[in-house]
């Protein structure tokens, strides 16, 4: 009982991140099940190192088409699935092993996941807590083929305290270019499995949805906190949602449509009136005190 096989998906660009996945890992797993989806010679002699074994996969756009693959590899009871890009903790390590140990525990939990993203960690911007199923007991979790969807699971579930120390550590997007490539490929899926969901492209999507992303990243989810990163990466987000829809319209075969200019001006007025909205609730939050010292200059 309480044995722990730690499944890590690998793709190319992620072998050279792997040996630090792996070290954080080595006194918590009892079996290492590498997925591997590269024509890396390289990952073959870093599992040799961290006593891992390796299981060979083709290559898919993301990774939840091959997880449940590499989780029925693995052999014991508790399953915690890591990506190649992020590590744990000490003392995540320590009450992960605590839980194995428990014969009181649930049969799934989801962890908080601390996002470095271009060098800072994201407390903010929706990026925090970001709680994700990753420690469980095998058969009772598994994840279905469309991109960035909630795992299945089955029996109770429990999330660990959201704290610093309980947190996966994700070294996310380490560069621009990098964040272009990867919104490439998830924005081409994404369109995708909304057109099978029966979305039909309205073009007012393509002003909408992105200013909508933005303002729930930067002013909604307090980005602002995040300083220049926070701004940055509300963009980013914002610009992958106009990449996706205008990736739904080619999907329609760039289909010609008149769109009247008076049409457009009204859409746009409705997204200033959105920016204003949550301008103004943001600055009411943060700048302290100025509701109260609009009041008492009114009085005078």
């Amino acid at each position: 009982m309480g044995k722990i096989s730690v499944v890590i998906n690998v793709v190319k660009e992620e072998v050279e991140y792997l040996p630090r996945a792996l070290a954080s890992v080595e006194d918590l797993a009892d079996e290492i099940v590498l997925v591997n989806m590269t024509s890396s010679e390289d990952l073959s002699r870093i599992a040799k190192k961290h006593n891992a074994t390796v299981f060979k996969h083709k290559r898919v756009p993301y990774v939840e088409v091959a997880r449940n693959f590499g989780i029925s590899c693995a052999t014991n009871e508790w399953i915690l699935v890591l990506d190649p890009d992020e590590e744990i903790t000490k003392s995540l390590a320590n009450n992960i092993k605590k839980i194995s140990l428990d014969s009181d525990s649930a049969d799934y939990y989801r962890l908080p996941r601390k996002n470095i993203i271009f060098g800072k960690w994201m407390k903010h911007s929706r990026w925090w807590p970001d709680m994700n199923i990753r420690f469980f007991k095998k058969e009772h979790v598994s994840w279905s083929e469309i991109i960035h969807a909630v795992p299945i699971t089955t029996g109770t579930g429990k999330d660990l305290e959201v704290k610093e120390e309980n947190a996966l550590i994700h070294y996310h997007y380490e560069s621009i270019e990098q964040y272009i490539e990867r919104m490439n490929r998830y924005t081409t899926a994404h369109g995708q499995n909304l057109i099978k969901d029966g979305y039909k492209f309205d073009w007012s999507d393509i002003l909408r949805k992105p200013v909508n992303e933005f303002l729930s990243r930067y002013f909604q989810g307090e980005g602002y906190k995040d300083g220049l990163h926070g701004l940055a990466l509300a963009g980013l987000q914002g610009f992958s949602e106009f990449i996706m829809y205008l990736k739904i319209w080619q999907l329609e075969k760039f289909k010609v449509e008149h769109v009247d200019i008076e049409e457009v001006v009204s859409e746009m007025k409705e997204v200033e009136s959105d920016f204003h909205y949550w301008e103004s609730d943001a600055l009411l939050k943060e700048v302290g005190g100025l509701k109260h010292r609009i009041k008492r200059k009114l009085k005078l």
